[in-house]
Protein backbone atom coordinates (compact mmCIF):
# COMPACT_ATOMS: atom_id res chain seq x y z
CA UNK A 1 0.00 0.00 0.00
CA UNK A 2 1.62 3.62 -0.99
CA UNK A 3 1.76 5.48 2.12
CA UNK A 4 0.25 9.42 1.99
CA UNK A 5 1.99 11.58 4.62
CA UNK A 6 -0.10 14.36 5.83
CA UNK A 7 0.67 16.76 8.33
CA UNK A 8 0.31 15.17 11.54
CA UNK A 9 3.07 16.60 13.48
CA UNK A 10 1.26 15.89 17.11
CA UNK A 11 -1.30 13.34 18.07
CA UNK A 12 -2.76 12.50 20.66
CA UNK A 13 -4.17 9.66 22.41
CA UNK A 14 -7.17 10.14 25.04
CA UNK A 15 -7.53 7.44 27.13
CA UNK A 16 -4.02 5.35 28.36
CA UNK A 17 -5.87 1.92 28.84
CA UNK A 18 -5.04 -1.49 27.20
CA UNK A 19 -5.92 0.30 23.80
CA UNK A 20 -4.89 3.66 24.25
CA UNK A 21 -1.26 2.97 25.52
CA UNK A 22 -0.52 0.44 23.03
CA UNK A 23 -2.19 3.15 20.11
CA UNK A 24 -0.06 5.80 21.42
CA UNK A 25 3.11 3.91 21.86
CA UNK A 26 3.36 2.66 18.29
CA UNK A 27 2.36 5.75 16.92
CA UNK A 28 5.34 7.34 18.81
CA UNK A 29 7.57 4.71 17.95
CA UNK A 30 7.20 5.86 14.14
CA UNK A 31 8.87 8.79 15.00
CA UNK A 32 5.57 10.98 15.58
CA UNK A 33 5.25 13.20 19.04
CA UNK A 34 2.42 12.05 20.78
CA UNK A 35 0.62 13.09 23.98
CA UNK A 36 -1.11 10.74 25.78
CA UNK A 37 -4.16 12.04 27.92
CA UNK A 38 -5.52 10.11 31.55
CA UNK A 39 -7.44 10.92 34.02
CA UNK A 40 -5.89 8.53 36.47
CA UNK A 41 -2.70 10.55 37.62
CA UNK A 42 -0.89 7.10 38.34
CA UNK A 43 -0.53 6.08 34.61
CA UNK A 44 0.15 9.10 33.93
CA UNK A 45 2.86 9.22 36.00
CA UNK A 46 4.28 5.43 35.06
CA UNK A 47 3.95 6.60 31.13
CA UNK A 48 6.68 9.67 32.01
CA UNK A 49 8.73 7.22 33.90
CA UNK A 50 8.80 5.16 31.11
CA UNK A 51 7.14 2.21 32.66
CA UNK A 52 3.29 1.04 32.31
CA UNK A 53 0.33 0.59 34.02
CA UNK A 54 -0.98 -2.36 32.43
CA UNK A 55 0.27 -6.10 31.62
CA UNK A 56 1.09 -6.55 27.75
CA UNK A 57 4.14 -8.73 26.05
CA UNK A 58 6.60 -5.78 24.78
CA UNK A 59 5.48 -2.40 25.65
CA UNK A 60 7.02 -2.11 28.65
CA UNK A 61 10.25 -2.33 26.84
CA UNK A 62 8.87 0.38 24.04
CA UNK A 63 7.48 2.77 26.02
CA UNK A 64 10.56 3.15 27.98
CA UNK A 65 12.11 3.56 24.20
CA UNK A 66 9.62 6.06 23.04
CA UNK A 67 9.67 7.95 26.47
CA UNK A 68 13.21 8.05 26.15
CA UNK A 69 13.52 9.54 22.67
CA UNK A 70 11.04 12.49 23.55
CA UNK A 71 8.27 10.61 21.16
CA UNK A 72 5.91 9.75 24.08
CA UNK A 73 4.83 11.86 26.94
CA UNK A 74 1.53 11.71 29.00
CA UNK A 75 -0.64 14.20 30.74
CA UNK A 76 -3.86 14.54 32.64
CA UNK A 77 -5.37 17.31 30.27
CA UNK A 78 -5.03 17.77 26.45
CA UNK A 79 -3.15 20.01 24.78
CA UNK A 80 -2.79 21.07 21.38
CA UNK A 81 -2.78 18.70 18.59
CA UNK A 82 -3.00 18.02 14.98
CA UNK A 83 -5.36 14.56 15.52
CA UNK A 84 -7.34 13.56 18.91
CA UNK A 85 -7.67 9.85 19.40
CA UNK A 86 -9.79 8.84 21.74
CA UNK A 87 -9.67 4.76 23.26
CA UNK A 88 -11.82 5.49 26.88
CA UNK A 89 -14.38 2.81 27.88
CA UNK A 90 -17.67 2.46 26.93
CA UNK A 91 -19.22 -0.24 29.37
CA UNK A 92 -23.26 -0.47 30.01
CA UNK A 93 -25.32 0.25 33.11
CA UNK A 94 -28.12 -1.94 33.73
CA UNK A 95 -31.45 0.21 32.47
CA UNK A 96 -33.92 0.59 34.90
CA UNK A 97 -37.52 -1.62 33.46
CA UNK A 98 -35.45 -3.27 31.38
CA UNK A 99 -33.74 -6.62 30.42
CA UNK A 100 -31.38 -5.03 28.49
CA UNK A 101 -28.22 -3.36 29.59
CA UNK A 102 -27.95 0.03 28.20
CA UNK A 103 -24.53 1.58 27.11
CA UNK A 104 -22.87 4.52 28.47
CA UNK A 105 -21.47 7.43 26.71
CA UNK A 106 -20.27 9.38 29.61
CA UNK A 107 -16.76 8.64 29.18
CA UNK A 108 -16.55 9.22 25.68
CA UNK A 109 -18.31 12.69 26.09
CA UNK A 110 -16.32 13.58 28.91
CA UNK A 111 -13.02 13.13 26.44
CA UNK A 112 -15.21 15.26 24.00
CA UNK A 113 -15.56 17.75 26.39
CA UNK A 114 -11.86 17.77 27.12
CA UNK A 115 -10.82 18.49 24.12
CA UNK A 116 -13.06 21.49 22.95
CA UNK A 117 -11.30 24.31 24.60
CA UNK A 118 -7.84 22.97 22.21
CA UNK A 119 -9.59 21.85 18.85
CA UNK A 120 -8.65 24.05 16.06
CA UNK A 121 -9.27 24.71 12.33
CA UNK A 122 -7.81 21.36 10.56
CA UNK A 123 -7.75 18.86 12.82
CA UNK A 124 -9.07 15.26 13.20
CA UNK A 125 -10.93 13.31 15.93
CA UNK A 126 -10.95 9.42 15.86
CA UNK A 127 -13.18 7.51 18.04
CA UNK A 128 -11.51 3.84 18.57
CA UNK A 129 -14.20 3.26 21.48
CA UNK A 130 -16.31 0.40 20.63
CA UNK A 131 -19.73 2.13 20.25
CA UNK A 132 -23.35 2.18 19.55
CA UNK A 133 -24.66 3.24 15.99
CA UNK A 134 -24.68 6.63 16.07
CA UNK A 135 -21.96 7.65 18.64
CA UNK A 136 -20.20 9.19 16.18
CA UNK A 137 -22.63 11.64 15.29
CA UNK A 138 -23.00 12.18 19.09
CA UNK A 139 -19.41 12.74 19.47
CA UNK A 140 -19.87 15.93 16.53
CA UNK A 141 -22.63 16.96 18.70
CA UNK A 142 -21.18 17.67 21.90
CA UNK A 143 -18.48 19.11 19.88
CA UNK A 144 -20.28 21.42 17.84
CA UNK A 145 -22.26 22.43 20.40
CA UNK A 146 -19.21 23.64 22.44
CA UNK A 147 -17.58 25.07 20.12
CA UNK A 148 -19.67 26.93 17.70
CA UNK A 149 -16.83 28.95 16.57
CA UNK A 150 -15.73 25.66 14.15
CA UNK A 151 -17.50 24.11 11.58
CA UNK A 152 -17.97 20.04 11.70
CA UNK A 153 -19.02 17.79 8.81
CA UNK A 154 -22.38 16.60 8.25
CA UNK A 155 -23.24 12.58 7.48
CA UNK A 156 -22.71 12.11 3.57
CA UNK A 157 -22.68 15.75 2.60
CA UNK A 158 -19.64 17.40 0.81
CA UNK A 159 -17.97 20.41 1.52
CA UNK A 160 -15.09 21.38 3.76
CA UNK A 161 -15.45 21.61 7.32
CA UNK A 162 -12.90 22.84 9.75
CA UNK A 163 -12.72 19.68 12.29
CA UNK A 164 -12.56 16.23 10.65
CA UNK A 165 -14.28 13.60 12.47
CA UNK A 166 -14.42 9.59 12.13
CA UNK A 167 -15.13 6.33 13.39
CA UNK A 168 -12.15 3.73 13.45
CA UNK A 169 -12.76 0.71 15.98
CA UNK A 170 -9.61 -1.20 17.86
CA UNK A 171 -9.14 -5.01 16.32
CA UNK A 172 -6.35 -5.85 18.79
CA UNK A 173 -6.01 -9.30 20.83
CA UNK A 174 -4.23 -9.16 24.42
CA UNK A 175 -1.84 -10.05 24.27
CA UNK A 176 -0.43 -9.09 20.90
CA UNK A 177 -1.62 -5.52 21.19
CA UNK A 178 1.78 -4.36 19.57
CA UNK A 179 1.76 -7.13 16.47
CA UNK A 180 -2.02 -6.80 15.54
CA UNK A 181 -2.00 -2.89 15.94
CA UNK A 182 0.11 -2.70 12.87
CA UNK A 183 -0.70 -5.90 11.04
CA UNK A 184 -4.77 -5.99 11.20
CA UNK A 185 -6.86 -4.63 8.78
CA UNK A 186 -8.65 -1.25 9.89
CA UNK A 187 -11.96 0.07 9.04
CA UNK A 188 -12.19 3.80 8.60
CA UNK A 189 -15.77 5.18 8.90
CA UNK A 190 -15.51 8.88 8.00
CA UNK A 191 -18.39 11.34 8.72
CA UNK A 192 -17.82 12.42 5.25
CA UNK A 193 -15.43 11.47 2.25
CA UNK A 194 -12.74 14.03 3.32
CA UNK A 195 -13.23 12.74 6.96
CA UNK A 196 -12.53 9.25 5.64
CA UNK A 197 -9.41 10.90 3.46
CA UNK A 198 -8.14 12.52 6.70
CA UNK A 199 -8.50 9.93 8.71
CA UNK A 200 -6.84 6.73 6.13
CA UNK A 201 -3.68 9.63 5.98
CA UNK A 202 -2.90 8.74 10.24
CA UNK A 203 -3.77 5.25 9.89
CA UNK A 204 -1.15 5.07 7.06
CA UNK A 205 1.60 5.97 9.00
CA UNK A 206 1.51 3.22 11.35
CA UNK A 207 -0.83 0.22 9.84
CA UNK A 208 0.56 -2.47 7.46
CA UNK A 209 -2.60 -3.95 6.89
CA UNK A 210 -5.52 -3.09 4.57
CA UNK A 211 -7.37 0.04 5.31
CA UNK A 212 -10.86 -0.05 4.04
CA UNK A 213 -13.00 3.58 3.88
CA UNK A 214 -16.76 2.80 4.80
CA UNK A 215 -19.03 5.44 6.53
CA UNK A 216 -19.33 6.11 10.68
CA UNK A 217 -22.31 4.08 11.17
CA UNK A 218 -21.13 0.91 9.11
CA UNK A 219 -17.82 1.00 10.94
CA UNK A 220 -19.68 1.33 14.33
CA UNK A 221 -22.10 -1.73 13.82
CA UNK A 222 -19.03 -3.91 11.86
CA UNK A 223 -17.39 -3.84 15.39
CA UNK A 224 -20.46 -4.94 16.99
CA UNK A 225 -21.18 -7.25 14.85
CA UNK A 226 -17.48 -8.88 14.71
CA UNK A 227 -17.79 -9.55 18.61
CA UNK A 228 -21.83 -10.54 18.13
CA UNK A 229 -20.56 -13.14 15.94
CA UNK A 230 -18.18 -14.47 18.40
CA UNK A 231 -20.88 -14.21 21.37
CA UNK A 232 -22.99 -15.99 19.22
CA UNK A 233 -20.84 -19.45 18.68
CA UNK A 234 -19.61 -19.46 21.73
CA UNK A 235 -23.10 -19.34 23.13
CA UNK A 236 -24.05 -22.52 20.73
CA UNK A 237 -20.96 -24.19 22.58
CA UNK A 238 -21.92 -23.66 25.92
CA UNK A 239 -25.66 -24.49 25.30
CA UNK A 240 -24.73 -27.65 23.83
CA UNK A 241 -22.84 -28.47 27.21
CA UNK A 242 -25.80 -27.83 29.14
CA UNK A 243 -27.73 -30.74 26.85
CA UNK A 244 -25.14 -32.83 27.54
CA UNK A 245 -25.03 -32.48 30.92
CA UNK A 246 -29.03 -32.84 30.80
CA UNK A 247 -28.74 -35.91 28.50
CA UNK A 248 -25.80 -37.71 30.02
CA UNK A 249 -23.04 -37.36 27.39
CA UNK A 250 -19.47 -35.42 27.64
CA UNK A 251 -19.42 -32.43 25.79
CA UNK A 252 -15.88 -32.71 25.16
CA UNK A 253 -15.88 -35.97 23.02
CA UNK A 254 -19.12 -34.65 21.23
CA UNK A 255 -17.46 -31.61 20.04
CA UNK A 256 -14.28 -33.68 18.57
CA UNK A 257 -16.81 -35.82 16.43
CA UNK A 258 -18.80 -33.05 15.00
CA UNK A 259 -15.47 -31.30 14.37
CA UNK A 260 -14.74 -34.08 12.38
CA UNK A 261 -17.36 -32.92 9.55
CA UNK A 262 -15.42 -30.65 6.74
CA UNK A 263 -18.23 -27.72 7.08
CA UNK A 264 -18.67 -27.69 11.10
CA UNK A 265 -16.29 -25.56 13.73
CA UNK A 266 -18.00 -25.81 17.10
CA UNK A 267 -15.94 -23.81 19.60
CA UNK A 268 -15.74 -25.43 23.12
CA UNK A 269 -17.61 -24.58 26.11
CA UNK A 270 -16.78 -22.84 29.26
CA UNK A 271 -17.65 -20.81 32.58
CA UNK A 272 -18.80 -17.53 30.38
CA UNK A 273 -17.62 -14.81 28.22
CA UNK A 274 -15.31 -12.15 29.68
CA UNK A 275 -13.18 -9.12 28.70
CA UNK A 276 -14.04 -5.54 27.73
CA UNK A 277 -16.00 -6.80 24.11
CA UNK A 278 -17.59 -9.91 23.23
CA UNK A 279 -18.97 -9.92 26.56
CA UNK A 280 -20.12 -5.89 26.43
CA UNK A 281 -21.02 -5.30 22.73
CA UNK A 282 -23.44 -7.39 21.76
CA UNK A 283 -25.38 -5.57 24.06
CA UNK A 284 -24.99 -2.67 21.98
CA UNK A 285 -26.72 -4.02 19.09
CA UNK A 286 -29.64 -5.14 21.46
CA UNK A 287 -30.39 -2.25 23.08
CA UNK A 288 -30.27 -0.36 19.56
CA UNK A 289 -32.60 -2.99 17.45
CA UNK A 290 -33.87 -4.87 20.81
CA UNK A 291 -37.28 -6.32 18.21
CA UNK A 292 -34.59 -7.89 15.71
CA UNK A 293 -31.76 -8.94 18.09
CA UNK A 294 -33.32 -11.74 19.18
CA UNK A 295 -30.71 -14.40 18.44
CA UNK A 296 -28.06 -11.86 20.10
CA UNK A 297 -29.59 -11.23 23.40
CA UNK A 298 -30.43 -14.80 23.54
CA UNK A 299 -26.85 -15.69 23.46
CA UNK A 300 -26.13 -13.18 26.04
CA UNK A 301 -28.33 -14.56 28.70
CA UNK A 302 -26.78 -18.01 27.64
CA UNK A 303 -23.47 -17.07 28.20
CA UNK A 304 -24.25 -14.79 31.64
CA UNK A 305 -25.80 -18.40 33.20
CA UNK A 306 -22.76 -19.93 32.97
CA UNK A 307 -20.58 -18.98 35.92
CA UNK A 308 -23.73 -19.58 38.07
CA UNK A 309 -23.84 -23.13 36.76
CA UNK A 310 -20.32 -23.62 37.27
CA UNK A 311 -20.81 -22.45 41.24
CA UNK A 312 -23.65 -24.70 41.42
CA UNK A 313 -21.34 -27.86 40.10
CA UNK A 314 -18.82 -26.62 42.55
CA UNK A 315 -21.34 -26.98 45.47
CA UNK A 316 -22.10 -30.10 44.53
CA UNK A 317 -19.04 -31.48 44.50
CA UNK A 318 -18.79 -29.99 48.23
CA UNK A 319 -20.96 -32.91 49.36
CA UNK A 320 -18.12 -35.61 48.60
CA UNK A 321 -16.06 -34.08 51.14
CA UNK A 322 -15.89 -33.14 54.84
CA UNK A 323 -15.07 -29.28 54.73
CA UNK A 324 -13.47 -29.38 51.50
CA UNK A 325 -11.01 -26.83 50.16
CA UNK A 326 -11.59 -25.19 46.80
CA UNK A 327 -8.81 -24.01 44.69
CA UNK A 328 -10.18 -22.46 41.22
CA UNK A 329 -7.37 -22.07 38.84
CA UNK A 330 -7.46 -18.77 36.88
CA UNK A 331 -9.47 -15.62 37.06
CA UNK A 332 -8.64 -13.80 34.13
CA UNK A 333 -11.31 -13.67 31.15
CA UNK A 334 -9.09 -15.48 28.88
CA UNK A 335 -5.57 -17.37 29.03
CA UNK A 336 -2.03 -16.03 29.65
CA UNK A 337 -2.92 -11.86 30.21
CA UNK A 338 -3.88 -10.21 33.56
CA UNK A 339 -7.05 -8.87 32.60
CA UNK A 340 -9.98 -9.66 34.95
CA UNK A 341 -12.51 -7.71 33.03
CA UNK A 342 -16.21 -9.18 32.73
CA UNK A 343 -14.06 -12.63 33.92
CA UNK A 344 -16.40 -15.57 34.00
CA UNK A 345 -14.02 -17.07 36.06
CA UNK A 346 -13.87 -14.05 38.64
CA UNK A 347 -17.66 -14.48 38.83
CA UNK A 348 -17.59 -18.13 39.61
CA UNK A 349 -15.58 -17.43 42.42
CA UNK A 350 -17.27 -14.44 43.96
CA UNK A 351 -20.05 -16.73 43.50
CA UNK A 352 -18.56 -18.90 45.55
CA UNK A 353 -16.73 -17.09 48.22
CA UNK A 354 -20.44 -15.25 48.65
CA UNK A 355 -22.22 -18.77 48.70
CA UNK A 356 -19.56 -20.94 51.02
CA UNK A 357 -18.03 -21.38 54.61
CA UNK A 358 -15.52 -23.62 52.37
CA UNK A 359 -11.57 -22.17 52.22
CA UNK A 360 -10.82 -21.19 48.89
CA UNK A 361 -7.59 -20.78 46.71
CA UNK A 362 -7.29 -18.71 43.59
CA UNK A 363 -4.32 -19.07 41.45
CA UNK A 364 -4.02 -17.13 39.36
CA UNK A 365 -0.04 -16.66 37.87
CA UNK A 366 -0.55 -13.43 36.08
CA UNK A 367 -1.23 -11.17 38.82
CA UNK A 368 0.02 -9.55 42.52
CA UNK A 369 -3.00 -8.87 44.71
CA UNK A 370 -6.53 -10.16 43.86
CA UNK A 371 -9.30 -7.93 43.52
CA UNK A 372 -10.78 -6.54 46.80
CA UNK A 373 -14.29 -8.31 46.77
CA UNK A 374 -12.11 -11.58 46.76
CA UNK A 375 -9.34 -10.88 49.42
CA UNK A 376 -12.36 -9.52 51.86
CA UNK A 377 -14.29 -12.48 51.54
CA UNK A 378 -10.81 -14.30 52.41
CA UNK A 379 -9.98 -15.50 49.46
CA UNK A 380 -6.19 -16.60 49.15
CA UNK A 381 -3.96 -15.62 46.58
CA UNK A 382 -1.54 -19.13 46.35
CA UNK A 383 0.68 -20.52 43.56
CA UNK A 384 -0.57 -23.85 41.36
CA UNK A 385 1.88 -25.97 43.71
CA UNK A 386 0.23 -24.82 46.58
CA UNK A 387 -3.33 -25.31 45.45
CA UNK A 388 -2.52 -28.53 44.46
CA UNK A 389 -0.94 -30.14 47.52
CA UNK A 390 -3.77 -28.35 49.80
CA UNK A 391 -6.90 -28.68 47.91
CA UNK A 392 -9.91 -31.13 47.93
CA UNK A 393 -12.07 -29.37 44.64
CA UNK A 394 -9.61 -28.31 42.13
CA UNK A 395 -11.67 -25.91 39.53
CA UNK A 396 -10.98 -25.38 36.33
CA UNK A 397 -11.59 -21.94 34.97
CA UNK A 398 -8.99 -20.92 32.64
CA UNK A 399 -6.82 -23.08 30.79
CA UNK A 400 -3.31 -20.73 31.11
CA UNK A 401 0.03 -22.36 29.45
CA UNK A 402 1.13 -22.95 33.04
CA UNK A 403 -1.57 -24.79 33.80
CA UNK A 404 -0.97 -26.94 30.77
CA UNK A 405 1.85 -29.14 32.82
CA UNK A 406 0.34 -30.29 35.52
CA UNK A 407 1.29 -33.55 36.79
CA UNK A 408 -1.91 -36.03 36.61
CA UNK A 409 -0.17 -37.28 39.72
CA UNK A 410 -0.53 -33.94 42.13
CA UNK A 411 -4.31 -34.55 41.15
CA UNK A 412 -5.01 -38.18 42.69
CA UNK A 413 -7.91 -38.20 45.59
CA UNK A 414 -8.92 -34.69 44.51
CA UNK A 415 -12.59 -33.62 42.60
CA UNK A 416 -11.42 -32.12 39.66
CA UNK A 417 -14.68 -29.58 38.44
CA UNK A 418 -12.93 -28.76 34.74
CA UNK A 419 -14.48 -26.23 32.54
CA UNK A 420 -11.80 -25.92 30.11
CA UNK A 421 -11.46 -29.43 28.93
CA UNK A 422 -7.79 -29.47 30.53
CA UNK A 423 -7.90 -32.95 31.39
CA UNK A 424 -7.99 -34.37 28.19
CA UNK A 425 -5.26 -32.74 26.90
CA UNK A 426 -3.31 -34.40 30.50
CA UNK A 427 -0.78 -36.48 29.45
CA UNK A 428 -2.35 -38.84 31.96
CA UNK A 429 -5.90 -38.22 30.93
CA UNK A 430 -8.73 -39.62 33.78
CA UNK A 431 -11.99 -41.64 32.00
CA UNK A 432 -14.13 -39.58 30.29
CA UNK A 433 -17.58 -39.06 31.55
CA UNK A 434 -20.73 -37.72 30.92
CA UNK A 435 -20.51 -34.20 32.14
CA UNK A 436 -20.39 -30.57 31.10
CA UNK A 437 -17.65 -29.29 33.05
CA UNK A 438 -16.02 -32.48 33.15
CA UNK A 439 -16.52 -33.34 37.72
CA UNK A 440 -13.97 -36.30 37.40
CA UNK A 441 -13.53 -38.09 41.20
CA UNK A 442 -9.81 -38.88 40.62
CA UNK A 443 -8.38 -41.97 41.88
CA UNK A 444 -5.73 -42.31 44.57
Amino acid sequence: MQRRKLPFNRISVIGLGYIGLPTATVIASRGIDVVGVDVVATAVEAVNAGTVHISEPGLERLVNQVVGAGKLRAVTRPEPADAFIIAVPTPFVEAEQSETPAPDLSYIQAAAESIVPVLKPGDLVILESTSPVGTTEKLMGWLRNARADLSFPVQGELGATDVHVAYCPERILPGKALEELVANDRIIGGVSEACSLAALGLYQLFVEGDCIITDARTAELSKLTENAYRDVNIAFANEMAFICDELGVNVWELIRLANRHPRVSILNPGPGVGGHCIAVDPWFIVSSAPQQAKLIAQSRKVNDARPAYVADQVFQATQKHANPIIACLGLAFKPDIDDLRESPALDVVKELSERSDNQLLAVEPNIDSLPVELSSKGVALVSLDEALAHADIVVVLVDHSSFLDIDSGLLAGKTVVDTRGLLPRLEKQAEPVASCTTIVDIAE
